[in-house]
């Protein structure tokens, strides 16, 4: 059947692999350092990897191709995910390429350097544990403080969680993230109000637990963002 579909000029593809993440598909792979469409049936034509790609190395044709294949996706979907869980929850490392010197001058960078970033689905071991300085922040915090990003997420790998929305106990999961890794230090960021509690003691039970001697500290915010 002919039908709307991307195409992918590799003489433009700067392998940065941001099409990869915003294909939710998963209809295209990063081959030899060039983005590649891996199957027609795997790509619904409806182009969320177009505006991301800062090379503007893909475009919608009009081609032959075989019909969007729903069913065959879910399946690879499923095939891809760490323990039949959610695709977005696979570990990886993040890397982000500088930009230019007008953008520095005026925009903020993210300073997350992993994902996933919340606690309920972070592996307990992942490459980027080793030798990492552990920040494990109640998820409230980055929207309170402006500068939290440069303050303390930079340099770090960063966890976030509500014990209250999540009703759930981190300790067990922090625990085998701090005695399973060569974790070099921890900072907790909670706020003031009394349900962030939750998270601070769940990283000291983790601490004890965990049978490690890891330098830490607890960084409280009010919620107008000023450190207490």
């Amino acid at each position: 059947m002919k039908r709307q579909i991307i195409e992918i000029d590799e003489s433009k593809c700067d392998g940065c692999g941001l099409c990869l993440e915003a294909c939710h598909e998963g209809a295209i792979d990063i081959v030899e350092g060039k983005a590649k469409l891996r199957r027609d049936d795997y790509c619904d034509g409806l182009g969320n990897c177009l505006p991301v790609c800062p090379a503007g190395a893909i475009t919608f044709v009009e081609r032959e191709a075989k019909e969007f294949d729903e069913a065959a996706v879910k399946a690879h979907q499923l095939r891809m995910a760490p323990e039949g869980g959610c695709p977005g929850s696979k570990a990886r490392s993040l890397t982000r390429a500088a930009g230019n010197a007008a953008e520095a001058a005026t925009a903020a960078v993210s300073e997350l350097r992993q994902w996933p970033v919340q606690i309920k689905l972070a592996p307990e071991n992942a490459a980027y544990f080793d030798g990492a300085d552990l920040l494990v922040a109640a998820d409230c915090a980055a929207y309170a403080r402006a500068c939290f990003h440069s303050e303390f997420m930079r340099g770090r790998i960063t966890l976030i969680g509500c014990p209250k929305l999540d009703g759930t106990d981190y300790s067990e999961k922090l625990t085998g993230i701090m005695a399973g890794n060569d974790i070099r230090s921890l900072t907790v960021v909670r706020l003031e109000v009394p349900c962030c509690g939750g998270i601070e003691l769940a990283a000291g039970a983790a601490l004890k637990n965990s049978g490690r001697l890891i330098p830490w500290r607890v960084v409280t915010f009010g919620t107008d963002g000023g450190i207490i």
